[in-house]
């Protein structure tokens, strides 16, 4: 059975480029594109990953990743990316969260992005 990635970001067009890649790769994939459907989607989903965007609305990327700790969600690795310029430091705190296995910047190369999925996933 394919591995589920949830796609959260309010950009339509990352979200159908990313949909494409993962696709493509054999993954299967949910959309979100506000942060109260990335958590009613992590929770009933059930992903095997979330690729999260920060810049979010209802709710951002911050809170999301609060509530994503919480039981029921808190074993789904989690990969941040942005377009913002995030310093050292903030980089450092989000990745620092439990669930959380890798920060990305935007633009995300989805060659190097396919490979580390499979690597977080173990396949």
């Amino acid at each position: 059975m394919a591995k589920r990635i949830l796609i959260v970001d309010d950009d339509e067009s990352v979200c159908e480029l990313l949909k494409f890649v993962l696709e493509r790769e054999g993954f299967a994939t949910i959309l979100a594109k506000d942060g109260e459907a990335a958590l009613n989607q992590a929770g009933t989903g059930q992903p095997d990953l979330i690729l999260l965007d920060l810049m979010l609305p209802k709710y951002g990327g911050f809170e999301v990743l609060r509530q994503l700790q919480k039981p029921g969600t808190a074993r789904i690795p989690i990969v941040v990316f942005t377009g913002r310029y995030t310093d050292r430091s903030t980089q450092e705190l989000i990745k620092s969260e439990s669930n959380v296995v890798d920060f990305l910047e935007k633009p995300i190369n989805t060659i190097s992005l396919s490979t580390r999925i499979r690597t977080i996933l173990k396949i």
